[in-house]
């Protein structure tokens, strides 16, 4: 709530919504605790990538896979691709594609953190060696090494894929990157400070403006995300 109240420009203190909402019987969300790992790699955050793949079933019970990479710095969100089969050369496709993507906006990037999935082939781990960017793996059964990746996974999940109904992989294909335009340009982020990845937080109303508010909701997806913004 108090992330949705920053991104219309309304100026709250954070102990106003925790009394609001448990005058109203709801707690705010606890405090997430932080590792001792995540607080070394926001060092050099501006040079890390992760990336990992999410799992998910349609309809029809094909098993499909969305390969994504993820900005330490940034939080942003890239939907590499989708595919029902994560052959060798699909992957290593995708991995030529985060380089030249990565070359157009002359991003520094010297590390991406994955885990030991057999779906990555000698061959992506060439790719981006080649462009000066080290793979670096996780701990065996060590998810907190990839602490940053695997909370978008759990977000994707809980926000977006436990939600839809994924019919095939066209659908696949667009639910995603819809959900990665709503996390990358509108859904605040905690840690940036109510801010998102392409999004810096706006300047605070005044309180005669707050008076006259005109706030109207965006739907995504048929409504399973929404959005909050000023009618123009």
């Amino acid at each position: 709530m108090h992330g949705e109240l920053a991104t219309l420009s309304i100026q709250v203190a954070t102990s106003t919504v925790c009394e609001i909402l448990t005058s109203e019987g709801s707690g705010p969300t606890p405090d997430r605790a932080t590792t001792t790992w995540a607080d070394f790699l926001r060092s050099p955050a501006d040079t890390i990538l992760a990336c990992d793949f999410i799992e998910t079933v349609t309809l029809t019970g094909r098993r499909q896979y969305i390969l994504t990479v993820i900005e330490h710095a940034t939080r942003r969100v890239q939907i590499l691709g989708t595919t029902a089969h994560p052959t060798a050369a699909w992957v290593a496709q995708a991995a030529r594609n985060l380089a030249m993507d990565l070359a157009d906006t002359n991003a520094t990037v010297t590390c991406l953190i994955q885990d030991r999935d057999a779906k990555y082939p000698a061959l992506f781990d060439e790719t981006l060696s080649d462009v000066g960017i080290r793979v670096v793996l996780t701990g065996v059964r060590i998810p907190r090494t990839n602490a940053i990746m695997e909370r978008w996974v759990q977000i994707c999940r809980h926000e977006l894929l436990d939600r839809t109904l994924i019919w095939n992989e066209y659908h696949l294909r667009h639910a995603p990157r819809q959900f990665e335009l709503h996390y990358n340009l509108h859904r605040p982020h905690q840690a940036m400070h109510q801010a998102t990845p392409l999004r810096a937080v706006p300047e605070p109303l005044t309180p005669a403006q707050i008076s006259h508010l005109d706030v109207r909701r965006k739907d995504r997806l048929g409504g399973v995300l929404h959005e909050y913004q000023h009618a123009t």
